[in-house]
């Protein structure tokens, strides 16, 4: 039997068990909070639209990221991250529709840039996309190539009704990436590009909100 041992800080020479324990939490990845629910601190955008701003887009009520879907185009993280796990939550409040969660985008900016794509796109949740370059790898049955790169088809379904919320848990840990849709997992990708990039949440189509959009570093 397997008896899990709490984590205890130790002590060097001359330290306080205090310190230790500052030491200990400092070396635990912090939770970031991509989307603070105020505002769009941190974030910048691209539109096929260049007269578009992103106020004519996106805007934040209530704590909800709201996109209108309109044009299309996507937001993304100032900064860059390389392997993380990555929690979104988000619903379709009117007709379901088009988006996605983009991650690793490195490139000059497009609609739909090297990236790898968790798709949201209603029925569709849970597969995978490797655009422009991106490599993503994984059961053969599953794995097509598409004009544009590579799709991972979703293992299984397991979105809620349209109008409820759904959470993404998506792990991307290296060359694996893992997807989690509210408590399953849907898809698993190998052999994927690992490099620094880019969050992004698409707008293409459908009006979208987002109320969580949180990641965790990995190493």
């Amino acid at each position: 039997m397997l008896v899990a041992v709490p984590l205890i800080a130790q002590c060097s020479p001359g330290q306080s068990e205090d310190a230790a324990a500052a030491d200990a939490e400092s070396s635990v990845p912090q939770e970031i909070q991509l989307f603070n629910g105020e505002d769009l601190s941190g974030w910048e955008y691209f539109l096929e639209d260049e007269n578009a701003t992103m106020a004519d887009v996106w805007s934040v009520e209530d704590g909800i990221l709201v996109c209108k879907g309109e044009p299309r185009g996507y937001l993304a993280t100032v900064d860059e991250y390389e392997s993380f796990k990555l929690v979104v939550e988000w619903r379709w409040p009117e007709e379901p529709g088009n988006s996605g969660v983009l991650m690793r985008i490195a490139g000059e900016p497009e609609m739909l840039p090297s990236s790898v794509e968790a798709q949201l796109r209603s029925g569709s949740a849970g597969d995978m996309y490797g655009f422009q370059g991106f490599q993503i790898g994984g059961d053969p049955e599953r794995l097509s190539e598409i004009s544009i790169g590579w799709n991972l088809a979703k293992i299984a379904g397991n979105e809620n009704a349209p109008g409820e919320w759904n959470r993404y848990e998506i792990t991307v840990d290296g060359d694996h990436i893992t997807v989690v849709l509210n408590g399953m997992v849907v898809n698993e990708a190998t052999d994927c590009l690992v490099r620094p990039g880019k969050i992004g949440l698409q707008s293409e189509g459908g009006v979208v909100h987002f109320r969580t959009v949180t990641l965790t570093p990995i190493g």
